[in-house]
């Protein structure tokens, strides 16, 4: 599976491209919490059973799951921001189609559509990887992915308002509007990236992937409704372990699989997505108690009495501190690398939903719990992104990425789940309707902390790395020059045409013994290149740039710097891993 770039010169990127990569994420995570002012209403606006209604819900959550993997390797392979525009168009019918029925079917299936544009957040991340420049690049990429937090915390006034004075279905004529939007400026705005993935896409591995989060998440999200004991939901456990045991067997087999399971493997990448499962737990948590909390009659005797609109707008700061979060990383990250900030994050998460305990009793005391909470949790959504750039090759960027978001959703599931199941469990039931208590709440956030705690342990486990982190610089070419520099642990040359001179922008690619890419450059403005190696051994060099023949040269590394000029003008031919 080879990384390599398309002939076609890319189009420079304008300063704009980072706050519509940005919107668009924005308007993707917007999908998320769209729906919950009218929560409550679902079973009588869609004539429907409650059991049934959640289905509106869940169908968004199954469909963003499957798709974010698929998206990400799409995009690897036949281009980010064609990708991105498709993930952004399929939303804009699935809110179309929701806006003109009031038929269950028919909205689960609009509201599916709509969570296939959850792609679009790692595919937003390997653009920026690929175009921008390393003083823009850490603040960037923690914007994008603070993007979910910050869409779900504005959407929430902002949907209340709309449905506390118009017909619920402007929602998504709304929606489907930002969503053309967004399209347009990405059409106008953002250049597709160069870089490409060679290989073929998975189909079965995309549908054993498929098939076995869904069986994995239903009964997550449905456990409660069905018991969490019961036949079914069990069933569905088990049948999600086989088969995403079989599939993980399968993907160590195939050349060029959806997911690399031997990358995902390497501790840096399996701490990251473990701690990210945690820090999906603990954002969703705030995000059921605090508008219940505030929404909750003053006659309840701890209830703050607050309107929908004013209860979205207490939250709101939530999502607007994950944004202003993701400038104040860049520079934290820049001196002491994203394992530190998301250790940082961590802890102030904690500390959040700790003091949060004893400050329920006052509208104000939200809106303390919002701010410190959306610090903690933009300094740990920013810090993801760039421990998994730092760990993957860039030919597996939006792969590597798609996999996170999804342990990120995957976390908010079973948030959604463990919380609804105890605020059910400890409700008072008041003329047949179920009333959240405070000890219910009290134990959500406990259960926050605890998540929080776990995570924190993952992200201690993450390895130190011993070099300068992968997203510090402009490009793949500078990264691997600088890798070679400092530790002289590879092959350094230069590229040469068919006169003897240097050959810009070539592409220079490592491949193992094995035919596996084992790195990959581009060739300096004279010509220069450098490759570090993972160990010593046989290689192959090939290199190939417009207008030039491809040449494939052997070469063995015994340990220290082997100086390799790569001739164009001689024979050779093309190798790809």
């Amino acid at each position: 599976m080879t990384h390599t770039s398309t002939d076609q010169p890319a189009r420079r990127p304008s300063g704009a491209i980072v706050p519509v990569l940005a919107f668009a994420g924005i308007v993707v995570a917007v999908m998320q919490t769209l729906l919950v002012p009218v929560i409550k209403d679902l079973p009588q606006l869609l004539s429907t059973e409650p059991s049934n209604a959640t289905w509106v819900l869940t169908s968004t959550l199954l469909s963003g799951a499957v798709a974010t993997p698929i998206m990400g390797r799409l995009g690897d392979l036949y281009g980010k921001r064609r990708m991105l525009i498709t993930s952004l168009a399929i939303m804009v019918v699935g809110a179309l189609v929701s806006a003109l029925t009031s038929d269950l079917l028919t909205m689960i299936a609009g509201r599916t559509l709509q969570g296939f544009a959850m792609g679009a957040i790692p595919l937003g991340i390997g653009l920026m990887r690929d175009m921008l420049p390393r003083e823009k690049l850490g603040s960037a990429m923690a914007l994008m992915s603070s993007s979910i937090g910050v869409g779900g915390g504005l959407a929430l006034p902002l949907a209340a308002l709309v449905a506390q004075h118009a017909d619920w279905h402007a929602l998504f004529y709304g929606a489907a509007g930002l969503g053309v939007l967004a399209i347009v400026l990405t059409l106008l705005v953002v250049p597709e990236s160069p870089m490409r993935a060679e290989g073929t896409f998975d189909v079965l591995g995309a549908i054993g992937l498929s098939a076995g989060l869904v069986l994995f998440l239903l009964p997550i999200t449905k456990g409660s409704d069905w018991g969490w004991t019961s036949g079914t939901t069990l069933g569905l456990f088990a049948a999600a372990a086989v088969v995403l045991l079989l599939w993980g067997v399968m993907e160590l087999r195939v050349k060029a699989p959806l997911v690399d399971l031997r990358t995902t493997a390497r501790p840096a990448v399996l701490f990251t997505n473990l701690a990210s499962i945690m820090v999906g737990v603990s954002f969703y948590v705030v995000s059921l108690v605090l508008p219940q909390l505030l929404q909750l009659p003053k006659a309840t005797g701890y209830g703050l009495g607050q309107s929908m609109v004013t209860a979205g707008l207490l939250v709101a700061p939530l999502g607007l501190t994950m944004m202003f979060t993701a400038p104040v990383y860049a520079r934290l990250s820049a001196k002491y690398g994203p394992k530190v900030t998301l250790i940082l994050g961590m802890l102030i998460i904690g500390i959040g939903y700790g003091a949060g305990l004893g400050l329920m009793s006052a509208a104000w005391q939200s809106l303390v719990i919002a701010v410190v909470l959306g610090a903690g949790i933009g300094l740990a959504y920013s810090s993801l992104p760039a421990l998994i750039v730092g760990a993957v090759p860039a030919s597996e960027t939006g792969a590597a990425n798609g996999l996170n978001t999804l342990m990120r959703s995957i976390g908010t599931s079973v948030s959604s789940a463990v919380i609804g199941m105890v605020l059910a469990n400890t409700a008072n039931h008041v003329g047949g309707v179920a009333v959240p208590t405070m000890h219910g709440f009290r134990v959500s956030f406990m259960i926050a902390t605890g998540a929080v705690a776990v995570g924190l342990l993952m992200a201690l486990f993450l390895p130190r790395p011993n070099r300068a982190p992968q997203l510090n610089f402009s490009s793949e070419e500078e990264a691997n020059l600088e890798r070679a520099a400092e530790a002289l642990r590879g092959f350094r040359g230069r590229v040469l045409g068919a006169d003897g001179s240097p050959v810009a922008r070539a592409k220079v690619t490592l491949i193992d013994r094995r035919g596996r890419q084992a790195g990959a450059t581009l060739s300096d403005e004279d010509g220069i290149y450098a490759l570090a190696v993972p160990s010593q051994g046989a290689y192959v060099l090939a290199a190939r740039a417009s207008g030039h023949g491809p040449l494939a040269s052997s070469a063995t590394h015994g340990g220290d710097e082997v100086a390799v000029d790569l001739d164009l003008s001689l024979p050779g031919e093309s190798v790809s891993a």
